[in-house]
């Protein structure tokens, strides 16, 4: 699998916080495989109370969390397919708090929830593989705002860095 870079600029401001966190080295691939393999090893050790505990008032548990990543990587695969394949509709936004709300993350097994990002990340790595530098730099529009498969597919990496920094600086 070639490189695949995480965009320099031509992107909305508020994925810059998510850019971050996505090494400038180009292995997307071995970096989502790795995050996926950390999260695993992160989650499965902790205790049901640790689990479901939040850490603020209105805040998410850590089942929440993980859940909401599962949610979120399938929006963005969704995009990053649709905008790859030359799709120029402007996509619509989601509700995170709402898929929250209805998830069930709470109700749920840690090695259930693990399995689903598991199952969905391999996926999302089957797609990302299919990717040509012409569709990796695609663009379209989603909630009202261009962006570019490259964008979506390092989102992918950067959003989850986002939420274990999370985890780690106010869960554990």
């Amino acid at each position: 699998m070639e490189k695949i870079y995480k965009p320099a600029t031509g992107y909305p401001s508020f994925y810059q916080q998510y850019m971050n966190n996505v090494p400038d080295d180009g292995d997307l691939i071995r970096h989502l495989n790795e995050i996926k393999i950390e999260t695993e090893q992160l989650a499965i050790g902790l205790s049901e109370e640790k689990l479901n505990y939040s850490y603020s008032k209105g805040k998410w548990t850590i089942k929440n969390v993980l859940v909401h990543l599962a949610d979120c990587e399938r929006v963005l695969i969704y995009r990053a397919m649709r905008i790859a394949r030359g799709d120029k509709t402007d996509l619509p936004g989601f509700d995170e708090k709402l898929f929250a709300l209805n998830a069930n993350a709470q109700n749920r097994d840690v090695a259930s929830i693990l399995k689903e990002l598991s199952v969905l990340r391999t996926a999302t790595i089957v797609f990302i593989e299919t990717l040509d530098e012409e569709s990796l730099d695609r663009t379209g529009t989603a909630n009202g705002y261009p962006m570019s498969t490259r964008l979506l597919v390092n989102h992918i990496y950067g959003h989850q860095r986002h939420h274990l920094n999370i985890i780690r600086d106010r869960y554990l």
